[in-house]
């Protein structure tokens, strides 16, 4: 078994790699590499996509990452792999973003990633820090996961889902914040689950695990 955590030089990769080898080990989940070579994504048996930084600047740097693109859209569409996005990289899977300009995503998520916009005027803009999951539906990542339990956030902007139906969870912030997404092999997660404490260890190791 192969993790590949695509690296398109959006972000310090290194505690979502210390983060997906400590959980890997501890449930025998196998191999896990931090990688910008199409080749491997290509093989790997399951891909976790990260991202810092701004929705367009993201998507343009997968998209010319040496074939890495390719490689991961026909992974999870044809050979049907697990798929993690994490923080932009969930946010990649939704229709379109709206940061600085509009931007195609991935299409995977029936939903568009706009400013947050809080209606409560004292809440500050990035949204950062701990923040209570709300969990709207079961899923295989969230075993052993209840509502209340916290994940650590830092973003500007949310994914504004059209259809409902593919939030797994969220959590208020004058308003609901879209915290998991999911449909079939594709699942993101708004949060960094590498530095959301056990909560997130436990997200990793069932994504791990996770056989759609």
């Amino acid at each position: 078994m192969l993790t590949a955590i695509i690296d398109y030089e959006s972000g310090n990769l290194h505690s979502a790699d210390k983060a997906f080898r400590r959980m890997a080990d501890e449930v025998g989940a196998g191999d896990v590499i931090v990688t910008s070579d199409a080749d491997v994504v290509a093989r790997a048996d399951h891909l976790v996509l990260p991202g810092d930084g701004a929705f367009p600047a993201c998507a343009e740097a997968l998209k010319g990452s040496g074939g890495l693109f390719d490689a991961m859209v026909e992974a999870v569409e044809t050979r049907g792999v697990p798929f993690l996005g994490i923080c932009v990289g969930m946010q990649l899977m939704a229709r379109k973003g709206h940061e600085y300009r509009e931007t195609d995503g991935l299409g995977w998520i029936d939903g568009e990633v706009e400013k947050i916009a809080p209606t409560d005027p004292t809440l500050k803009v990035p949204h950062m820090g701990w923040n209570d999951l709300v969990i709207e539906q079961a899923h295989p990542v969230l075993d052993g996961v209840k509502t209340g339990e916290h994940a650590y956030f830092v973003h500007s902007y949310q994914m504004h889902m059209t259809d409902l139906s593919q939030r797994i969870a969220h959590v208020d912030y004058g308003g609901d914040i879209t915290a998991i997404v999911g449909t079939g092999n594709r699942v993101g997660f708004q949060f960094h689950p590498e530095k959301s404490a056990e909560t997130g260890l436990r997200m990793i190791a069932n994504f791990l695990t996770w056989k759609p």
